[in-house]
């Protein structure tokens, strides 16, 4: 009898669980889910599995009362943060820029309204495909990035400014063998051609295979660091790809890279109404 008397003495005294309690244990595991995800690609995965073996190895040290280790690990630790945030400075870098890309409040406050600028015409989007087909048989490389809510100028300070209307022509030539304008990448905006020669970030995602070269990686590094849309066309086997959100897709025929891009254009329509009544209400105040 005893016994139950402390149990329910005990359980009366059992903390209650709240309901932000349960919603902290979800936001925890969100965050770690998804840093661990984030990581798994990069140089922090390979890091992190040292420091397992290091905390297992400290664990070892305190389980026998290594004093002297624990003591040099304590003086260590405050150094070694220090390390880690300077070793890992472009992951973390690209992490908090990718956090600020992320469009929670655009779509209602509509912070850019030069974002209209960026929906592509039908004749531009037959364009694009027109000269990626061209180039595809011939093996021409070619980097094409389309602009979308992220503004590209500071690539497009890397070029040299072209300013015309979109044509496969156009595009054939820029990307023609020993062609001054050949190397590097275009940058389209709406249905312009803003600027070419245009040097873009090269990714450090270790999962890309070997067989890639830098104007691939080139090609996804700027849909990491923006929400570009990249088209690429492979110098070597005339293949056709596209990189968008740190993705990317190969060998892709005429009619997947018109459905790709017209996908893009939809999303573009669809977010137009949204930023016009955003607009109206920015002007009745």
């Amino acid at each position: 009898m005893d016994f139950i008397f402390d149990f329910n003495r005990t359980s009366l005294h059992m903390p209650t669980i709240r309901f932000s309690d349960i919603l902290e244990i979800f936001i925890i595991a969100f965050l770690v889910y998804h840093i661990l995800v984030w990581a798994r690609n990069t140089r922090l995965w390979s890091l992190l599995k040292g420091v397992i073996v290091i905390l297992v190895f400290i664990l070892v040290c305190a389980l026998f009362n290594m004093s002297t280790i624990l003591w040099i690990v304590e003086r260590v630790f405050s150094i070694a943060i220090i390390a880690i945030v300077v070793i890992l400075q472009p992951e973390l870098r690209k992490a908090l820029e990718e956090l600020g890309r992320k469009n929670f409040f655009s779509n209602v406050l509509a912070l850019g309204d030069n974002k209209s600028e960026g929906r592509f015409s039908d004749k531009t989007l037959n364009e694009i495909v027109r000269a990626c087909v061209e180039m595809s048989k011939v093996r021409t490389g070619a980097l094409i990035v389309i602009e979308q809510n992220h503004p590209l100028t500071e690539y497009e300070r890397t070029g040299i400014d072209v300013d015309a209307i979109v044509t496969s022509q156009l595009l054939i030539n820029i990307f023609e063998h020993n062609t001054p304008l050949h190397d590097g990448a275009v940058i389209v905006r709406g249905d312009r051609v803003t600027s070419a020669t245009c040097y873009l970030p090269l990714s450090d995602n270790m999962g890309i295979g070997k067989e890639l070269g830098t104007r691939h990686r080139a090609g996804i590094g700027a849909s990491e660091a923006t929400d570009a849309f990249v088209i690429i066309v492979s110098e070597e086997t005339g293949k056709i790809s596209v990189a968008y959100e740190g993705e990317l897709e190969r060998a892709l025929d005429s009619d997947r890279l018109r459905e790709r891009l017209r996908v893009l254009q939809d999303k573009h329509e669809e977010e137009a109404p949204i930023r016009y009544f955003a607009r109206k209400a920015k002007v009745k105040k």
